[in-house]
């Protein structure tokens, strides 16, 4: 019994594009959307009943929609591009990097009727790329506040210039994020970003660690050792928390400034360096200044430009954003598939002060996903002390039943540790649900 072959089957162009994982749309040549497929929908949060008809950039809001567009250049020259980085705006106010592949749509005598683009999400990618590699670029700083859309929309002309700048903000901002920022959209950009904590390192140490030293300028050096300032040639340095710098090492820094010249410890020969530096401080420097406790020639020196990060009780309405962009962050980094966090947690989270800012809000995300196995974040996998606590209650009737006994003592335990409930488990030697069920039984 032979096989019969037959003709081949035609499959429609549409169901292929709609089978494949990558991204698709098309555009007429007056930038209507004409097709969209199921991928393109999932990547960008756009169902396609909203996209078709609509012009592509009202879409897309990609970091080239404001006249550097692909597929303008593909149909006005009616060639093709392949594998350009970009990212795009979710409706939920998200950044995804895609890589895009566009090329000119003709019809049948060869005429250019549109453009058909391709994009894939690459956000897994540039994490990992940016985890290994430290780099930070304005896509990187997700907000809504336009306390810090005004500093962002700047950013770029400072980076351009090669003055001093001075990064002011609390602790856990963001500063060195900026900073980095600022070198990867600087003509310094190919060279090397250093950074260095000026709080971090005794009086003694932190001089030989900026300017280096030669052999024999002190017991144990015995090699010469170069310095961040050298390590920073043809790149940007970064003196964090620069308030914190002893007074006399501010004068070194000053001609430094001024000089573009540093010497290594027990040198005689001054070493020139054209690394651009940019400071940082979560302290006050004019109060300082007016203390006494720092330079005011120095301030004046590094003030040439100054950029304030606010902290982030100033801008509640990024919370939700960075709750989001935290979440697929670490979602991307440890393989799991955490959709967001409880309705409790995210009041509990909009309330909080986060003291320690931004950097706390990625903490607590990032302890979170250690104990979330995956759906929602509840309020039990967040730290220690963000948990609802026990209301102190009113003075009981004495009761002697076992149940009761075991509710007063771990009442007790409670109260001792000023409500750390772990620190109460650890003295009863229970574990936290056995602690949250007497608690329970004994309130009845």
């Amino acid at each position: 019994m032979g096989v019969d072959v037959g003709l081949p089957v035609q499959i429609p162009c549409e169901s292929i594009m709609e089978s494949i994982a990558d991204g698709v749309f098309t555009v007429d040549c007056n930038w209507n959307v004409t097709f969209f497929n199921q991928a393109a929908e999932e990547i960008t949060g756009v169902p396609k009943s909203e996209a078709l008809g609509r012009k592509c950039w009202e879409v897309f809001h990609s970091s080239i929609c404001d006249g550097a567009c692909a597929l303008d250049h593909c149909i006005k020259h009616g060639n093709r591009l392949s594998n350009k980085s970009i990212f795009i705006l979710r409706p939920d106010g998200s950044k995804i990097s895609v890589s895009i592949s566009a090329s000119p749509l003709r019809d049948e005598g060869g005429r250019i009727v549109g453009g058909v683009e391709t994009f894939r999400d690459i956000t897994a990618i540039q994490l990992m790329r940016q985890k290994l590699e430290g780099l930070y670029t304005l896509d990187d700083i997700v907000t809504k506040s336009q306390l810090l859309i005004r500093v962002l929309q700047i950013l770029p002309q400072i980076a351009a210039s090669d003055s001093t700048v001075l990064i002011l903000g609390e602790s856990g901002t963001g500063k060195e994020l900026f900073a980095r920022a600022l070198h990867n959209l600087s003509r310094f950009k190919n060279g090397p970003f250093v950074a260095v904590n000026c709080g971090a390192l005794p009086d003694n140490l932190l001089e030989s660690e900026l300017f280096g030293y030669k052999a024999g300028a002190f017991t144990d050096a015995k090699t010469d050792k170069p310095g961040r300032f050298q390590a920073a040639q043809d790149g940007t340095i970064l003196l964090d928390e620069i308030g914190d710098m002893p007074l006399p090492l501010q004068v070194k820094i000053l001609r430094v400034l001024q000089e573009k010249k540093f010497e290594p410890l027990g040198s005689v020969k001054s070493i020139a360096t054209n690394a651009r530096i940019i400071a940082a401080t979560n302290r006050d420097l004019q109060s300082m200044v007016a203390e006494g406790r720092f330079r005011d020639d120095l301030f004046y020196r590094l003030n040439v430009v100054q950029i304030r990060l606010p902290a982030l009780r100033e801008r509640p309405e990024d919370i939700p954003l960075l709750i989001n962009h935290f979440i697929s962050r670490h979602n991307c980094l440890t393989g799991k598939e955490i959709h967001g966090v409880s309705e409790d947690v995210y009041q509990m989270l909009l309330k909080y002060g986060f003291p320690g800012n931004v950097r706390e809000l990625e903490n607590i995300i990032e302890y979170a996903f250690i104990l979330c196995p995956g759906g929602f974040i509840q309020a039990d996998h967040l730290p220690e002390y963000l948990q609802p606590r026990e209301e102190p209650r009113a003075t009981r009737t004495p009761r002697n039943s076992l149940s009761d006994i075991k509710y007063t003592a771990a009442l007790e335990a409670v109260r001792r540790h000023k409500g750390k409930k772990m620190a109460a488990c650890r003295e009863l030697g229970i574990s936290k649900d056995t602690l949250r069920r007497i608690l329970k039984r004994g309130a009845v």
